[in-house]
């Protein structure tokens, strides 16, 4: 395509906001305040290859009938539409929309890309496994490129555009996976880690992603990276969700754990690496299955020692007794485990067991004493959290020694 052919070419952007370029000339939804006028030409693109009534147009746009003369108003949008495009000096203005047999449609005779058919035709290119890897990879990583978020985000409150939404999300997200796999078999790890850390930023909460980053920091023998990458996805996880990590996510852990994929003989690189890097001012925090091991370290030496170990829950629920929402689970949580850590002794460990409990490891204590303990946290969270629209439960038994 020459420059000149390139200027009366209309380029439209939908995924990640909408932008309509033609030569320098460029508008996007940002320059009016008229929702419904972008609603109506966004519409209108997306299903540009099909004949639209003008009843469907009009359910589309108002589907609470909540327009006195709905025919008439959508004939004024169009009106608004090729007035807007005038005024800011688009080539066929008036001839962007047309109308035939009560049916409107963008007009097709003018040249025209549109980033979501591109994004489609790419994805279904580098699928086709007869294509060698590196052009399926290509294919692929183009595809990626053009998905700037999600389709029609400031629309995505219309009820057209949410199945649309999803639709174009999921396709996404299969690129991601399919031309990860790829390039985990072509050994590329750092690309696969920047496809993961952008397909993060789009979606934080899409767990598989979180999986492969790990793995391509893994092969990378990256064990640090990927350890503090699991440890920030679980707390995520917990606190904006309220799940634990699944078994996927474990197995993966366990993996990074066993990994060992070099031999360091200097032993002061080694205490380095498992020494803290900030000053232990607290309780050790630490995931679940770390806190069983020492759980059952424990159970060992208090065999041997005599050693009286206490084990303490605590429970969170709301006023009623039940599991509080989301959006207060997260905040709660996050403050009571700030309370725990600052309560306890720095040979304390504390873990989360669920959405809504910790467990703490509380060695060298009586039951008198421990109980005082877990009073001392419970009274040190009201007076700093006043109001919390949550109950406190505790629960405090004695640790079992392995016989």
């Amino acid at each position: 395509m020459t420059k000149a052919e390139n200027e009366t070419v209309f380029h439209i952007e939908m995924l990640g906001g909408f932008k309509l370029t033609v030569g320098d000339k460029v508008i996007s939804d940002t320059i009016s305040r008229t929702h419904q006028l972008w609603n109506l030409l966004e519409y209108l693109i997306a299903f540009r290859h099909k004949t639209i009534s003008q009843e469907e147009l009009i359910a589309a746009l108002w589907p609470n009938d909540d327009s006195e003369n709905p025919a008439n108003a959508l004939k004024n949008l169009v009106y608004r539409i090729r007035s807007t495009f005038t005024s800011h000096g688009l080539p066929h203005a008036k001839e962007i929309i047309t109308f035939y047999h009560g049916a409107y449609r963008w007009n097709n005779d003018l040249p025209c890309v549109v980033d979501t058919e591109e994004f489609e035709r790419l994805c279904k290119e580098a699928a086709n496994p007869v294509q060698p890897a590196g052009e399926r990879i290509a294919r692929y990583r183009e595809a990626l490129q053009l998905y700037r978020g999600d389709f029609l985000p400031t629309s995505g409150y219309e009820e057209w555009v949410v199945p649309l939404s999803s639709y174009y999300r999921s396709a996404y997200f299969k690129c991601v996976y399919e031309c990860c796999e790829l390039l985990m078999l072509s050994e590329r790890y750092d690309d696969v880690r920047m496809i993961c850390e952008r397909a993060n930023a789009i979606d934080p909460f899409e767990e598989r992603a979180h999986l492969c980053l790990i793995h391509a920091l893994v092969r990378q023998n990256k064990q640090s990276a990927a350890l503090e990458h699991y440890n920030y996805v679980t707390d995520l996880f917990y606190r904006e969700l309220g799940v634990k990590p699944s078994e996927a996510m474990r197995d993966l852990y366990r993996e990074i754990l066993k990994t060992v994929n070099s031999v360091e003989t200097d032993l002061g690189i080694i205490k380095e690496d498992l020494r803290e890097h900030s000053q232990a001012q607290s309780a050790f925090y630490c995931d679940y299955e770390v806190f069983k091991n020492l759980y059952r370290l424990e159970a060992r030496a208090a065999a041997r020692t005599g050693q009286s170990i206490f084990i303490a829950l605590f429970t969170l629920t709301d006023l009623r007794s039940n599991i509080p929402e989301t959006k207060v689970l997260g905040t709660v949580m996050d403050q009571l485990l700030s309370t725990i850590r600052t309560s306890l002794r720095r040979g304390d460990v504390v873990s989360r067991f669920s959405t809504t409990q910790y467990v703490l490891m509380l060695p060298a204590l009586t039951f008198e004493n421990g109980q005082m303990v877990m009073d001392r946290i419970t009274r040190r969270f009201w007076q700093e959290h006043k109001g919390a629209p949550v109950k406190i439960h505790t629960t405090l038994q004695p640790l079992d020694p392995v016989e």
